[in-house]
């Protein structure tokens, strides 16, 4: 009776041994699938008080005009009331390799700490003195995500 009796215990731990393996590989093929997230490579600079990074950036332009570069973004800010939106370039160790910047884009919070549904912003500002010699490119980056926005090319003159 003994030998029976353990013989059913293996054949039931090898049957629940089989069960969990489907599910560590469905963990490890999503854990593989989403890529790591990019570590920054600027230090953020110190906020004024009153501004926090608005939620998200959806969209963005930056275009060259003289010594500035002008900056736009539309996002979302945590609710009604976010005024006063800018741009703050993040501190950087050394020019990064790739040419993009990082920009942190803030704005500042109501004064009466109102909440409400997430509202549409769109920011405008300038960069003065940016690297123009090294800037490829700018990533926007909010409280939940970041996107990039390379320097359009200027056209070359024509030859004639």
């Amino acid at each position: 009776m003994r030998p029976i009796l353990m013989a059913a215990g293996l054949a039931a731990a090898f049957a629940l041994t089989g069960c969990g393996d489907s599910s560590a590989k469905k963990a490890e093929e999503t854990a593989a699938a989403q890529a790591p997230a990019r570590k920054p490579f600027g230090r953020q600079r110190q906020l004024y008080q009153g501004q926090e990074p608005i939620v998200s950036v959806q969209s963005g332009t930056i275009a060259a005009n003289g010594p500035n570069l002008t900056l736009t973004v539309q996002g979302t800010a945590a609710g009604p009331g976010y005024t006063r939106g800018s741009f703050l370039p993040r501190i950087n160790p050394a020019a990064p390799k790739d040419g993009l910047y990082e920009v942190d884009v803030v704005a500042i919070k109501p004064a009466d700490g109102a909440t409400g549904a997430p509202e549409p912003i769109e920011i405008k500002g300038e960069w003065p003195g940016y690297p123009a010699d090294r800037l490829k490119g700018v990533i926007f980056m909010a409280g939940t995500n970041e996107i990039t926005v390379m320097l359009p090319e200027t056209a070359a003159p024509a030859a004639q």
